[in-house]
């Protein structure tokens, strides 16, 4: 049977089944409304099977930890979704659950079972540092906003982001003034270090090279600028 066939939850049981056989556990199904059980020993595991990985069998198998920390999910390998950042967002969360994850392979002349995910400790202490590079460049993009001018939740709507605020700081300046030399731009909106950068980069074409450190605003500039006309004034006041 290829993956690439609609497989039933049942189908995946097989598989299981053997993995944890191999391992030396006994193997039941269907035990007081839990997919699979194995023990041996003291050691009771317990897999929840899915065609798919999904919120429903997330919350069964946080249900099952009640009886066990050794909970698993399994679930057909599907290649094309292993890479997605859906995926990975999913199995970050069944590490923080704790949960153990498990991918079948169904062909018609073999199956296997992989260990993706170990239902561990999470360790919180790791999983922070590991972020902490982009912590530091969300601190740096709240200090270096003058305000709020964002609505949450919105995904239509341009961001108004601390780059996109110091361009606009230097439209506001070129609007005011004409062209300008860079040295001026910078002296004036106080971006020391950011003006030469933006204005070379010109990421929204807002700016034109008249000459060497010479720069003028672009006609497209004052058409995006509308979107954005409060804080383009604000800063024309300033200036």
């Amino acid at each position: 049977m290829a993956n690439k066939e609609k497989l039933m939850e049942s189908e995946l049981y097989n598989p299981v089944r053997t993995y944890f056989e191999n391992l030396g556990f006994t193997v039941h199904a269907e035990v007081m409304n839990c997919d699979v059980t194995a023990m041996k020993d003291d050691i009771l595991v317990i897999v929840e099977m899915k065609t798919s990985l999904n919120l429903d069998v997330i919350l069964q198998a946080v249900q099952r930890q009640r009886l066990t920390p050794l909970v698993y999910i399994a679930v057909p390998k599907k290649g094309s979704i292993l890479f997605t950042k859906r995926w990975k967002n999913l199995c970050h969360l069944l590490r923080r659950l704790e949960l153990g994850l498990l991918l079948v392979t169904i062909k018609k002349d073999y199956s296997c079972v992989e260990e993706v995910i170990q239902p561990v400790i999470f360790d919180r202490n790791k999983s922070y540092s590991s972020a902490n590079r982009k912590r530091k460049a969300l601190l740096n993009e709240v200090h270096q906003r003058s305000g709020d001018y964002n609505v949450g939740g919105s995904n239509r709507k341009k961001i108004m982001t601390s780059y996109r605020e110091s361009a606009i700081k230097i439209a506001a300046v070129l609007t005011l003034y004409g062209p300008c030399k860079v040295k001026f731009i910078r002296e004036t909106t106080g971006l020391t270090d950011k003006a030469g950068r933006i204005l070379i980069d010109n990421h929204y074409s807002w700016f034109k090279r008249e000459q060497r450190g010479v720069y003028s605003l672009d006609e497209k500039a004052l058409n995006d600028l509308k979107e954005f006309s409060e804080l383009f004034e604000y800063y024309k006041k300033q200036y």
